[in-house]
């Protein structure tokens, strides 16, 4: 099990980019949470097994049809135990 805190940067609200991570994250089996913050970037938390955390964190760092990413901060965290996965 590993945890990633992700955000995201660009032009990335507005474009499906929560709910493509939704439902690409429960495809996968990784559990956490997305969010749309204030300053215009894309938070997410994911947590499962690393092949999943590692494959949505690079989907984010492109993003889905319509977004425009330019830049991914990546923090390893300690896993909480989550499941299931949100928008918040």
């Amino acid at each position: 099990m590993t945890r990633r805190r992700i955000v995201v940067h660009g032009l990335v609200q507005g474009v499906f980019f929560r709910d493509t991570v939704r439902r690409r994250a429960i495809s996968a089996g990784v559990s956490g949470w997305v969010r749309n913050r204030a300053d215009g970037t894309v938070e997410a938390v994911f947590e499962g097994d690393v092949g999943g955390v590692e494959r949505l964190v690079e989907f984010c760092r492109e993003g889905p049809r319509g977004a425009q990413v330019d830049g991914i901060d990546v923090v390893v965290e300690q896993t909480e135990g989550l499941s299931g996965f949100t928008v918040r």
